[in-house]
């Protein structure tokens, strides 16, 4: 017949005797191993709960039905100036139809007294420009912020939302 296995003692007696001891069976996991599970599981646990605030939590939000206001539109008269002479010969003029665009009809009563004002600022600026200005739409693009922005000043505390070119011709 087969020899019964000896008890686990018999392990332990050859430690004793000064042979190596057995390895334990239930030893904890290195400090680095610890380390790097838990700042894992601290990754999947914030980044879910992160997901769970920027999307799950949220109730879909009802489309709110706000009316747009119609925009107005105020018409300024034509404006004719000769641009700056690049050291050519001959006088190119500018010719341009502008339209006011408001966010309110309301202020068209308090903006009518200032369109001196805005004329002025017009035909000052106009006059300094080169024909080289409004070549392309980027030309045309930065002449059409620069004349909203001098129209808001002039007519501060009051604003406007755009400037609108209706005809535009270079002659």
């Amino acid at each position: 017949m087969a020899k019964a296995k000896k008890p686990a003692a018999d392990a332990d007696d050859k430690a004793e005797e000064g042979g190596q001891p057995a390895k334990a069976k239930g030893k904890l996991p290195s400090k680095k191993v610890m380390i790097i599970a838990a700042a894992g599981l601290l990754a999947v646990v914030g980044g879910g709960g992160g997901a769970y605030m920027a999307f799950g939590h949220s109730k879909p939000e009802e489309p709110k039905h706000e009316v747009a206001k119609p925009a107005t539109f105020v018409d300024l008269p034509d404006v004719l100036v000769n641009l700056a002479n690049g050291g050519g010969d001959r006088t190119q003029y500018l010719k341009v139809k502008i339209v006011l665009e408001l966010p309110d009809p309301e202020l068209v009563p308090k903006i009518q007294p200032l369109m001196p004002r805005v004329m002025d600022a017009f035909q000052t600026y106009l006059r300094e420009l080169r024909p080289t200005d409004l070549d392309g739409s980027a030309g045309l693009y930065r002449l059409k912020e620069e004349l909203t922005r001098r129209v808001n000043v002039a007519v501060a505390p009051n604003k406007i939302t755009a400037v609108l070119f209706k005809e535009i011709v270079v002659q």
